[in-house]
């Protein structure tokens, strides 16, 4: 199979704190990979660092053959646009967009807009006819989801997922755990989730735990 994701000896530090160091980590197309680990041991700082939206402070993160560690801030940021998905834990919605506008970011960035696609992923993760609503009309599940649904809507080959279940209710939190499922094995996707649910790390073909000194099973 071939090698997605490919993590070396990754280090973060806030200061002189350490943050978690000697992380490795390897993740084929078509793999999804659960990562649990105690509050506070930098979680989501590791998914930011696997994005180059965070700097590393030792080791390299290669996604699809290039080594983002490597890229400058205007070649990740075009990177992610092309190959990342993020879902963020604050959802990061535009509150000027519609529902349907921050969903299709993603494609107009892209210069390839696609209606039926939006359409789509709004019904999949059950949010069907809300599009032409603002942010600021819709509870925090339903933000989740339109978080979910624009880190999904341009088929990207890598998902990185911050806790995408936690605002949901069990049924829904199960709907959006199929959708993440689906892109992995239909797309040939890979899928990096945190998470403190043990229901959601079930569904992942691997399970990770990040400690302040690496990763392992």
């Amino acid at each position: 199979m071939t090698t997605l994701l490919e993590v070396r000896g990754l280090a973060k530090r806030y200061g002189d704190t350490p943050v978690f160091a000697g992380v490795d980590l390897a993740l084929a197309a078509g793999e999804f990979v659960a990562v649990l680990g105690e509050s506070g041991v930098g979680k989501s700082s590791f998914l930011n660092c696997l994005a180059g939206l965070d700097t590393v402070d030792a080791g390299s993160v290669h996604i699809a053959g290039t080594e983002i560690t490597a890229l400058d801030d205007t070649q990740q940021a075009l990177f992610r646009r092309a190959h990342l998905g993020f879902v963020f834990q604050a959802f990061h919605v535009l509150p000027h967009l519609s529902v349907a506008q921050n969903v299709g970011l993603p494609l107009l960035l892209q210069h390839r807009p696609d209606e039926a696609r939006v359409e789509a992923l709004l019904k999949a993760v059950g949010l069907d006819g809300l599009g032409p609503r603002l942010p600021q009309t819709l509870s925090g599940g339903q933000l989740q989801r339109v978080a979910i649904a624009r880190a999904l809507v341009h088929r990207p080959q890598l998902i990185l997922a911050d806790e995408p279940t936690g605002n949901l209710d069990p049924a829904t939190a199960e709907r959006v755990m199929d959708l993440l499922s689906a892109q992995v094995r239909e797309q040939g996707a890979a899928c990096v989730l945190v998470t403190h649910s043990r229901t959601a790390a079930a569904r992942a073909d691997r399970v990770l735990t990040l400690t302040s000194t690496g990763m392992g099973a």
